[in-house]
């Protein structure tokens, strides 16, 4: 910010795309106090209007104990698999995801039961915390509460917040079913054993005793689809999560607990609302000295022209930038700088501020600052930084998945519903070839050259259907990738017999 504020007032003596003529000091506090563009511009009138309300929202469903009903219902869904407990671990943080945007809080609220019990079953302390992390850092994209740039997206682009919220299902589902992949086949590589289900809660009885905590959801989204305001939905929601809190003794909140869970909310916001005011600073920086323009242009010329070259400038950008700074206000330096040369190179503009508050986001699992994976670490007991590495490998899907929205909106729900139909059910069997060529592990071993045939082939189940490929249809790209992964799982199987027959173990 400190930066922004001196570049404007002094950039004549800066060189380069920087140089520029000075703002004065009147007409600066003019632009920063009194005008939209500035510190009471868009970032702060989204926290003042919606964030506060869904923060509160979600400090009230945890303070009713939606976060142990969470643990719970995974538990009881997922325990009895192979490789239960992260499973678990993945099914609960991506539930916490719906009422918590931060990813620490994620992984200090079901990382504290999830990832011994991960190591109790066998799984390596630095494996079961990069689950849990990689797990909890996926909160802040997964719908309906997404964190505070979720509102500031669906503001910056004149939509609703639902289509938001529509847009970033299929992205969130993709990334935590790569997390599911990468546990299960650890599982099957390190012959871990499964939970008895004698040991786990009855689903039955978990939900029964929970279901009031879903309703303030499905009343969130519901509200949302007939189109009431954010604002409304959020406050309703409020007013069915107190309601309904005392229908059952297990989540029946006291007058002290209401008004610890809204002072809670209150607090959570402080941070928020301080980003996002500087953020407005930096955004009126920018667009009194000029600075916006000069950089879009700039950032395209450094990228040659080439969409995939300015696309990993931008991620690059983003990660650093997240190293430092909350995902918020990331993702509003990022929308004043560098989006709009995204947009000029006639990218969906949903998708290129998708694009920026995802690579906000995955800083917590990349190293050297991957705060997410810091706190699992301290739970799991293993090194801080390995940890970090093994995350950045189990969370691999949050690298991908926004450069395949950016070639195929489709999966934004852009476009007709049979496209998107399709290419989420051939990015599913993309990230799932992914997994299992990064394990190096189905029904069996797989050998350095099956490895490069299923990465391969995943790469090619990703690849967009509306483009051609050296003169052959997308649609023929993505079939030929689907029969060869369907010929080497056949194979996998069947080799996996011969052993079982055998007596022997692939």
């Amino acid at each position: 910010t400190s930066f922004f504020v001196i570049h404007s007032l002094y950039s004549n003596h800066f060189f380069g795309f920087l140089f520029g003529p000075p703002t004065s000091l009147r007409k600066y506090v003019d632009v920063i106090f009194m005008r939209a563009d500035g510190i009471f511009g868009i970032p702060l009138m989204v926290v003042a209007t919606y964030i506060l309300l869904f923060i509160i929202l979600g400090a009230l469903l945890i303070r009713s104990s939606a976060g142990r009903f969470f643990i719970d219902l995974a538990v009881s869904l997922t325990g009895h698999r192979t490789g239960g407990p992260a499973k678990a671990a993945v099914v609960a943080s991506a539930m916490m995801g719906t009422v918590s945007g931060s990813a620490v809080a994620n992984v200090v609220t079901t990382g504290s039961f999830t990832i011994p019990l991960m190591k109790r079953l066998g799984y390596r302390p630095r494996f079961a915390g990069a689950v849990e992390a990689c797990a909890s850092s996926g909160g802040q994209i997964t719908p309906p509460i997404m964190g505070a740039a979720a509102f500031i997206i669906a503001e910056f682009l004149h939509v609703s917040l639902l289509t938001v919220i529509v847009a970033a299902a299929i992205p969130a589902f993709l990334y935590y079913a790569t997390i599911y992949f990468m546990v299960h086949l650890e599982a099957e590589k390190h012959g871990l054993q499964k939970i008895p289900r004698a040991q786990l809660p009855r689903f039955r009885d978990v939900l029964k005793r929970g279901w009031p905590l879903l309703l303030p959801l499905a009343v969130l989204i519901g509200l949302l689809a007939v189109g009431y305001s954010a604002m409304m939905a959020g406050f309703w929601a409020i007013i069915t999560v107190v309601a309904l809190s005392f229908l059952s003794r297990d989540t029946r909140m006291s007058s002290v607990d209401l008004f610890s869970a809204l002072e809670e909310g209150v607090r959570s916001t402080v941070p928020v609302t301080i980003a996002c005011a500087c953020a407005g600073i930096i955004i009126g920086s920018v667009f009194v000295s000029g600075l916006g323009l000069k950089f879009t242009q700039s950032v395209i010329d450094l990228s040659g022209g080439s969409l995939l070259a300015l696309l990993f400038l931008t991620a690059a950008a983003s990660i650093v930038l997240g190293m430092g700074l909350t995902t918020t206000a990331v993702y509003i330096t990022l929308a004043a700088l560098i989006i709009p040369a995204l947009e000029r190179m006639n990218v969906v503009p949903l998708a290129a501020h998708l694009f920026a508050f995802y690579f906000g986001v995955v800083s917590s699992i990349t190293p050297p600052v991957a705060l997410a994976a810091f706190a699992a670490a301290a739970i799991a007991g293993s090194p801080p930084m390995i940890t970090a590495f093994e995350a950045s490998k189990v969370g691999i899907a949050k690298y991908l998945v926004p450069f395949i929205f950016i070639y195929n909106p489709s999966l934004l729900f852009v476009g007709p519903l049979w496209l998107t139909a399709f290419s989420a059910v051939t990015a599913l069997a993309g990230v799932w070839a992914l997994s299992t060529a990064i394990e190096g592990w189905l029904h069996g071993r797989l050998s350095a050259l099956t490895r490069i045939a299923m990465l391969l082939s995943s790469i090619v189940l990703l690849y967009p259907p509306q483009l051609s490929f050296i003169g052959f249809s997308g649609f023929t790209v993505t079939i030929v990738g689907a029969v060869l992964v369907g010929g080497i799982y056949l194979m996998r199987v069947r080799s996996r017999a011969g052993f079982a027959a055998a007596g022997g173990r692939p």
